[in-house]
């Protein structure tokens, strides 16, 4: 009895050295105050406020001085009075989300009764940025071509990119962890002087949102998770789910809305007519590769990603085979603006992220079996292997609390049924080992990104707990919205976000 006491008592102190820091750390950054001010003259952002506060760059270590700058934006109800304060994130992970609460000023339910934030998480956006170089391995191969010499340059790619991004991102690197950034977002509900605040994710933001509940269970409030990541497992779980889910979107909606509507995009009036032009452009790019008059040089892999990103959501269906069409024509494409800092901010956090929340289990030899499978199952994404490059990264000591829903008070997860980037059936998965959970799934629907993008049901269920309170007492199910005819689509508000960010030069 004895030495079980001693042992309790040691892990006392020892849990008390870790915690001390930071809740001395917390108290410390509290006191500051967000200077709150217009992002910009430009029209259509009259109520988005921009600010900033500091955060220590190492919670563990806080006292060393090293701080970190983080970057947020707020709408604020007409009237000034917010039942609630929500939390946002775009995804990635390493999205920028300082203009991701303008797409809810069309949701009054939402907007006229919740102070919305936008974050630009550590890593990324105007906060501190990580940075790969501009080193890109995704696009710089064709990973159908199993040949030894191209594999060599796959997995050789993927070493450099590890090499690249934490040479580039430097000590910020290490500190971009899941860790970190809820630490972050608990320190910003304390400057704001808010009680509890709520969320609401997408995507990569969904493990965010399940680490935040995690780590802060009394102080968060609701929590809304849509497009759900299979949190309780390990990112390269979670990105091995991808291609299967990515194949689905692509064959059973994507390939028959072409075919329905040859007459506007003349590629094939059945889906495997479709299939087969897709395979006859990206052979003719992989013999002959497209330049356009921006300098852009049009390769299969390009291809291969421009249709990937299309099947996020329905209204990307007909863009997406608009431009694929003139790929194969080569038409220019109009040169964006390159946000400020970093242009590949997204890309260094993402990787930190990935690399450091997690471990990577196997070498080049396993990714290199894994891939010969998936390239055979799914031949859009199948060799993607996104978390690939942490196989030779230089892992710092990170221990994430694993998601369990205890102390959770409630959680409500959206899921369409055929979501291609966080398939259905990981979602899932997260939701039976995530205690009080609860899980809209939106039937015959595949976009990634549901709340607030035009499902009426959807936004009833999500807006009368966010704002209400009201936490289903089950689990619940709504219908998808149709696939838009050619020059019906509404636009994502997803895109236009990052459209916005662009526009400003963020």
């Amino acid at each position: 009895m004895r030495k079980q006491l001693a042992a309790v008592a040691a892990a006392t102190v020892a849990t008390t050295l870790l915690v001390a820091p930071q809740a001395l750390a917390s108290t410390q950054f509290a006191s500051q105050e967000i200077k709150w001010q217009k992002c910009t003259d430009e029209p259509g952002f009259e109520r988005l406020e921009c600010g900033s506060f500091t955060a220590p760059m190492d919670w563990n270590n806080a006292g060393n001085g090293k701080t970190i700058t983080i970057a947020v934006s707020r709408t604020v109800p007409l009237n000034g009075k917010a039942k609630t304060t929500v939390f946002t994130n775009p995804g990635g992970p390493g999205g920028a989300g300082r203009t991701l609460p303008l797409i809810y000023l069309n949701r009054p339910k939402l907007s006229e009764n919740a102070e919305i934030i936008g974050i630009d998480v550590r890593g990324t956006g105007a906060s501190d940025n990580a940075t790969c170089g501009g080193y890109q391995h995704r696009l710089a191969t064709d990973w159908r071509d199993r040949s030894k010499a191209n594999l060599d340059l796959l997995y050789g790619g993927m070493e450099l990119q590890a090499k690249f991004c934490q040479a580039k991102s430097g000590e910020l690197g290490r500190y971009l962890t899941t860790e970190q950034t809820v630490r972050d977002l608990d320190l910003l509900r304390q400057v704001l002087g808010r009680e509890k605040v709520s969320w609401l994710g997408y995507s990569g933001g969904s493990w965010m949102g399940a680490y935040y509940a995690t780590y802060f269970p009394r102080t968060l409030d609701k929590v809304v998770l849509d497009s759900n990541t299979e949190f309780t497992e390990s990112w390269q779980k979670v990105f091995n789910n991808l291609p299967a889910g990515v194949e689905r979107r692509f064959r059973v909606d994507y390939l028959p809305w072409v075919a329905k509507y040859d007459n506007v995009f003349h590629l094939g009036k059945t889906a495997e007519e479709v299939r087969q032009a897709y395979e006859r452009t990206r052979k003719n790019l992989a013999e002959q590769p497209v330049t356009l008059p921006d300098g852009t040089v049009v390769t299969p892999v390009l291809l291969d990603a421009l249709i990937f990103a299309g099947l996020y959501d329905k209204d990307s269906f007909e863009p997406t085979t608009l431009l694929w069409g003139q790929f194969a024509g080569g038409p220019s494409l109009a040169k964006t603006q390159a946000p400020k800092q970093y242009p590949d901010s997204v890309m260094g956090t993402q990787m930190s992220i990935l690399c450091n929340d997690t471990p990577f289990r196997g070498d080049r030899k396993s990714l290199e079996r894994e891939d010969n499978r998936s390239v055979r199952q799914y031949s859009l994404v199948g060799g993607y292997q996104i978390t690939g490059p942490c196989a030779w990264w230089d892992r710092p000591d990170v221990h994430l609390k694993r998601p369990t829903g205890k102390d959770v008070s409630s959680l409500l997860m959206v899921q369409s049924v055929r979501d291609p980037a966080t398939p259905y059936e990981g979602a899932q998965r997260a939701h039976k080992k995530f205690a009080n959970s609860r899980m809209l799934t939106v039937q015959d629907e595949g976009d990634h990104g549901i709340y607030g993008f035009g499902n009426d049901c959807v936004s009833a269920v999500v807006e009368s707990y966010l704002v209400d309170g009201v936490v289903p007492g089950k689990d619940l199910s709504c219908p998808g919205v149709p696939l838009p005819a050619p020059g019906e689509a509404r636009g994502n508000p997803l895109t236009k976000a990052r459209e916005l960010a662009v526009q400003l030069g963020w």
